[in-house]
């Protein structure tokens, strides 16, 4: 493992990313506020234990060193992942408008399985998480004390670990506060179009940015 003090270095990006607002944490605000705090968790479960499972996996066989080999790979999943939020702001916006909207919005399920799977899509194409995982996150391995293997292995569970303090932790604060909106049907309707608006711009910026750089304050 990396000495204290990479170790500690590690930990306060980390920690930069958990509270920078990104795509994940603007779904689980638009989902907690919209269907309440079970949804919001299950957007948490497909985000943390599902895509979270994916990316470490391939973490720790070696796709960081690919990515590096192919800085095109990750200007692909950036694209991809511009596309899937300006589908969901879209998506959002136009769910917002029209005859009876309100309404509509207060009402309308999101299944457990929905709920997994947006969490597990966004995150898979987040060029922002993936990029902290992918390209910065293997900055910190010491091929020195032991296998190179377990490292990025420890060191993205970590990452996961905390994305649950953090992101569950926003989930439950959201879904407090759609319980509160839902008196308020209108203002309901305003949030789901403010958070399309938001992953709208969040897409389109993604789509002008061009390939991203490695920073260690990558939003989630």
């Amino acid at each position: 493992m990396p000495d204290a003090s990479t170790f500690l270095t590690f930990l306060l990006a980390l920690v930069v990313l958990e509270i920078t607002p990104g795509p994940d944490m603007m779904l689980i605000i638009a989902r907690g506020v919209g269907q309440g705090h079970k949804t919001a968790l299950l957007t948490v479960v497909g985000m943390i234990f599902v895509a979270g499972a994916v990316q470490v996996s391939l973490l720790v066989l070696g796709l960081a060193s690919l990515l590096a080999a192919y800085p095109s790979a990750l200007t692909v999943l950036q694209w991809a992942g511009a596309a899937y939020l300006i589908y969901l702001g879209g998506r959002m916006i136009r769910a917002s408008f029209g005859k009876q909207s309100a309404a509509r919005l207060q009402a309308r399920p999101v299944s457990a399985w929905k709920a997994v799977r947006e969490g597990t899509l966004n995150s898979l194409t987040n060029p922002k998480s993936l990029l902290f995982m992918f390209t910065f996150l293997p900055l910190f391995v010491d091929p020195a004390p032991g296998p190179v293997w377990l490292q990025p292995l420890v060191l993205g569970s970590i990452q996961k670990l905390v994305g649950i303090f953090s992101l569950g932790g926003v989930a439950l604060a959201s879904g407090t506060v759609g319980h509160v909106l839902h008196r308020w049907p209108k203002l309901l309707a305003w949030q789901e179009r403010f958070t399309g608006f938001v992953l709208l711009g969040l897409g389109i910026r993604l789509f002008l940015s061009g390939s991203p750089s490695p920073a260690p304050a990558i939003a989630r």
